[in-house]
């Protein structure tokens, strides 16, 4: 049965990295001793040693031992032996180029459908959909496929930003851009606001957290999903 957190960030304004989640957290990983963190995505480009010691602190509370997926050397035996993992934030394409070209996209999505518990974060999150399409970063490396775990069946656009009424910004919104994609695209994308989380079980999909999401269906009008709402019946 599958079990993933699928977050909008991994910190919230005035709090340290994951603390938010940690309640959530320490049962999520309950039943596991060592954690697997893909740290491929880099945020600012940071190096994988520094994100994985980043990780390591930030979840010391639960006592659990983290290993970076990039001190392994057969990646693909480490993702298919993993008792949990997670995906942290940083720039989705380079997340995605690297799982594609080390050819992790199959083994780590088939264990997570298995019931290897899961957590994403931001661009973690992104990879969780059927493609990262809807992502907000710059597609500075060019992944040779932009289809992802599809492990849910909307896509997540983490971060999500209202509309501004008194902003002197004339550039798209998150909305507009968001409208865009389905000029040409069919999936649904759910807006997740920061300190919002999808908790997947089995086919359950429930938005977790105090704020609303947007959701985006094509040809209908956007509307907001209040905490508690189950995306199962977009399925």
């Amino acid at each position: 049965m599958k079990n993933l957190i699928v977050a909008s960030t991994s910190t919230l304004h005035g709090s340290s990295f994951l603390e938010y989640l940690l309640p959530e957290l320490k049962d999520h990983f309950q039943q596991i001793k060592t954690l697997l963190f893909v740290p491929f995505a880099r945020p600012g480009g940071i190096s994988h040693d520094a994100y994985t010691n980043h990780v390591r602190e930030g979840l010391k509370a639960l006592k659990i031992e983290v290993k970076g997926l990039h001190e392994f050397k057969d990646q693909a035996r480490a993702v298919e032996e993993a008792e949990g993992v997670f995906t942290g934030g940083g720039n989705t394409f380079v997340l995605l180029d690297e799982l594609h070209r080390k050819n992790l996209i199959e083994p780590l999505a088939r264990i997570i459908r298995n019931g290897v518990p899961y957590l994403g974060t931001s661009a973690g999150s992104n990879i969780v959909g059927p493609t990262v399409r809807s992502t907000n970063d710059m597609p500075i490396v060019h992944p040779k496929s932009l289809d992802a775990l599809g492990l849910i069946p909307f896509n997540i656009n983490p971060h999500y930003l209202d509309p501004d009424p008194d902003s002197k910004h004339k550039g798209e919104t998150r909305e507009t851009r968001i409208k865009e994609f389905h000029c040409f695209n069919d999936t649904p994308v759910i807006g997740l606001r920061e300190g919002s989380w999808i908790s997947v079980k089995g086919e359950q999909m429930k938005l977790k957290g105090s704020l609303s999401a947007r959701v985006f269906i094509k040809n209908k009008v956007p509307f907001e999903a209040e905490p508690g709402y189950m995306f199962s019946q977009l399925s």
